[in-house]
Parts: C-alpha cells; sequence; structure tokens
C-alpha cells in the first residue's frame, strides 16, 4: 500500500453531492490498496481516486446523485478527469487539481 499522511482529527470521509464551484483545500489522500488511492476535498467530501494503470498514476473524477449513487466522470474535478501523476503526492495532488479547478489550498 501506498502510505498515506496523517489525516487531520476532524476528517471524516464523507460520499454525498458536491455542487460545481470551488473545492476547500488542501485534497487528502487516503490509500485503499497498492494501485488505488481516494481522494478526498478538505472537508472529506470523496472527489475521485488515484489509479495506478500502466506504471501512471491517474485520476479519476467521481460525483454522487442526489439519491447518493456514484456517478464515474462526474463531480466537481470532472474537467481533470485522466489527469496523470509520476506518484501519489498528496502536495502535488491537491495543488494541481486545485489550481485547475481555479480554487487554492
Amino acid at each position: 500500500m501506498i502510505p498515506t499522511p496523517p489525516l487531520p482529527p476532524t476528517f471524516t470521509p464523507t460520499y454525498r453531492t458536491v455542487p460545481p464551484g470551488s473545492l476547500a483545500g488542501p485534497l487528502q489522500l487516503v490509500s485503499i490498496d497498492a494501485a488505488i488511492v481516494a481522494v478526498h476535498a478538505a472537508d472529506g467530501a470523496h472527489v475521485g481516486s488515484l489509479k495506478l494503470v500502466g506504471g501512471v498514476w491517474k485520476f479519476k473524477a467521481m460525483g454522487y446523485d442526489a439519491a447518493g449513487r456514484m456517478e464515474p466522470g462526474h463531480g466537481p474535478l470532472t474537467g481533470q478527469h485522466n489527469m496523470q501523476f509520476s506518484t501519489p503526492d498528496a502536495a502535488e495532488v491537491s495543488a494541481r487539481l486545485l489550481s485547475a479547478l481555479g480554487s487554492t489550498l
């Protein structure tokens, strides 16, 4: 598994609809297994995952509809779907995804 930095004590992962617009940063990374790292906004909302595909980490945007059903490729970071990273570095992932969205840390 990829080491996950310690999460803030107030961080609780949630799975809900996130309205379009800016996201509160920094983003939090939670290692699921050796090839998947969940990406959450600072408030805990799940906004996607990093998946190791062919030796490259790719961001996979995730949204949720009003009934709480997952919507792959949707959510507030839809425009960054498939953005590539060399490693799942929390600072780099947060900076690049949020800057592409126009948000700040």
